[in-house]
């Protein structure tokens, strides 16, 4: 059955989403296991989510937002811009 074009979009923005919420925990400086601590999750679930591991559930991301006090739709909305850009990259580079 061949991957359709949502799915992938959808599959980029969770990879996006997960990126930029590992980015902003690099930039405040935090651990995998303070931000774990802060969400009320594991240590190794906030590894296997950041390793691509795991896709984590709605509650997931969002407790880990929480934890890093940002705005879980401004990363979303990032998230899409950036698939939506990649996915005209990659249309450009096919013709």
């Amino acid at each position: 059955m061949p991957i359709k074009k949502a799915d992938l979009r959808r599959e980029k923005i969770c990879q996006e989403v997960i990126r930029l919420l590992q980015e902003e925990r690099e930039q405040r400086a935090l651990s995998m296991s303070e931000v774990a601590w802060r969400a009320g999750l594991s240590q190794q679930m906030v590894s296997y989510v950041e390793r691509g591991l795991r896709m984590p559930t709605l509650d997931t991301l969002l407790r880990m937002a929480d934890a890093l006090e940002i705005n879980l739709r401004k990363i979303i909305r990032k998230a899409e811009a950036a698939a939506d850009q990649i996915s005209v990259n990659e249309t450009t580079n096919d013709s």
